[in-house]
């Protein structure tokens, strides 16, 4: 029997006084790596279902009601699990603790807007020569717009009518729905039009109009024959004009379903990751709360792709109003009170980081860049160059989540979002830090993050739940 080789003094030094990030794959026993693939199956049908943030509050509704989450009303609740929506595009929701609310509560906010297309108001035209019906749009967020042309897409929304009455739609998700694309130029001709270009400028945002039509409508005497059988279309089907699409918001996202990624299946692909993977994570992580030490709140906010504006977006009033309504309940009407919870919370501010491609490991400086398999990632700050927009977390919170990570076996790392001058980006945790919380970045990271189809490993997508799980009970 070969005999068991003892270490050198270097090396156990080395594993006692070094840092060396760990893949979950390596570490984790077969029941975690089996609830990893569990949680996986179930997400994947959230994220298809959740293409847009109304799907998102919709599914999220639906949930919190099957595991007897009431609507904040303030009217004899005897209950200690809550929720509330806004506008039809933030929840929150909320299991009271154990421990005075001034105390602070344990906060987690994710988005659930993600990078698209949308539709302009007025968006239906039909160019005259090629007989084609098209929709005009404007990009939402940080697109590569190159990644949009010629995909199938699909088109969901709602539009108001004038009456008030609401019309929803989804084409282009069933087996049997048309779906629309960006059509690109072929290469033969785009020697000229694009090749000669910078990327960034090789396809004009007026270049993205949406494929919508070509039959025409049978009367020698109407202008816009194409266009108008679009309509008829429209109004057989939904019951709308061309007016009402003034007041409507449409969104096109892609027509792709989320699949297994891999062959060993240990990566899930699919629209909508960033930041739907935390959303669903906090989501089920606050389900699991029954009596916590503290009051667990998780605030799923919209527009954060676009600097977290509008009343929906994590700068309004939302989140602040909820909070000092859970206060109500314990009969501390006061805004001192308010002031004193929103100080003493803790926050994860859970957010994608960007994991390192190895096709394009030059934007990263390795040491400091999370990589897909190896966990929730940690990240002190953001922001560009000069931690610009950043929340920049002090490292007392840092120290006491890495600490709680550790001593309940949550699979973790650090990383930042790139080089220090290659770019960078914001995120949700700098309005949340306004508060004089304590906040701190906390999620997986992605490939090919604000493309169409973002890649997430199934280990890190457990490895955030399980985190965002034992910080809302033990933090």
């Amino acid at each position: 029997m070969k005999q068991k080789e003892e270490k050198t003094k270097g090396e156990t030094l080395e594993k006692r006084l070094g840092y060396k990030r760990r893949c979950f794959w390596e570490i984790a026993d077969e029941q975690e790596k089996k609830q990893a693939f569990n949680l996986a199956e179930e997400y994947r049908k959230f994220l298809y279902k959740g293409k847009t943030e109304r799907e998102v509050v919709n599914i999220t509704k639906a949930i919190l009601e099957e595991n007897e989450f009431h609507s904040l009303t303030l009217k004899g609740e005897n209950h200690n699990k809550f929720y509330r929506i806004n506008h039809n595009k933030n929840v929150a929701i909320a299991v009271l603790g154990k421990e005075d609310i001034s105390n602070g509560v344990n906060l987690i906010v994710a988005h659930i807007d993600s990078p698209r297309v949308d539709l302009k108001q007025q968006p239906l035209y039909e160019e005259k020569e090629t007989k084609l019906a098209l929709l005009h749009t404007h990009y939402y967020g940080g697109i590569k717009k190159y990644q949009w042309m010629s995909i199938p897409l699909s088109l969901h929304g709602i539009v108001i009518k004038e009456d008030g009455s609401k019309v929803e739609v989804v084409i282009g998700e069933k087996h049997d729905d048309p779906v629309f694309t960006f059509a690109d130029l072929l290469p033969h001709l785009a020697k000229n039009e694009q090749y000669s270009k910078k990327l960034a400028e090789a396809i004009p945002a007026e270049k993205l109009r949406l494929l919508f039509g070509s039959i025409p409508f049978t009367d020698e005497k109407v202008k816009d024959k194409v266009k108008l059988n679009i309509l008829t279309i429209l109004e057989e089907k939904y019951g709308i004009k061309e007016e009402d699409l003034i007041s409507a918001e449409m969104e096109i996202v892609p027509a792709f379903k989320v699949n297994d990624v891999g062959l060993d299946r240990s990566m899930i692909g699919g629209y909508g990751h960033d930041d739907r993977i935390c959303a669903y994570s906090a989501l089920q992580a606050i389900l699991g709360q029954n009596n916590p030490k503290r009051t667990s709140v998780v605030f799923l906010a919209d527009k954060e792709e676009i600097g977290s504006e509008g009343n929906t977006g994590a700068k309004s009033q939302f989140i602040k109003d909820f909070i000092y309504d859970l206060i109500k309940l314990t009969n501390k009407d006061s805004y001192d009170v308010l002031t004193k919870t929103l100080m003493n919370s803790k926050v994860l501010s859970g957010d994608v980081n960007a994991g390192v491609n190895p096709c394009f490991v030059n934007v990263h400086e390795k040491q400091n860049a999370a990589h897909i398999g190896f966990g929730v990632c940690l990240t002190k700050f953001t922001g560009s160059r000069g931690k610009s927009s950043s929340n920049d977390a002090n490292a007392e919170f840092v120290g006491e989540i890495r600490a709680l990570f550790n001593k309940y076996s949550v699979n973790w790392q650090t990383g930042e979002l790139g080089k220090v001058d290659e770019g960078g980006g914001g995120t949700i945790a700098q309005f949340m830090a306004l508060y004089g919380a304590s906040v701190i970045d906390c999620g997986p990271p992605i490939l090919a993050m604000h493309s169409p189809y973002e890649i997430a490993s199934k280990a890190d997508l457990y490895s955030t739940y399980k985190g965002y799980k034992i910080f809302l009970q033990f933090a």
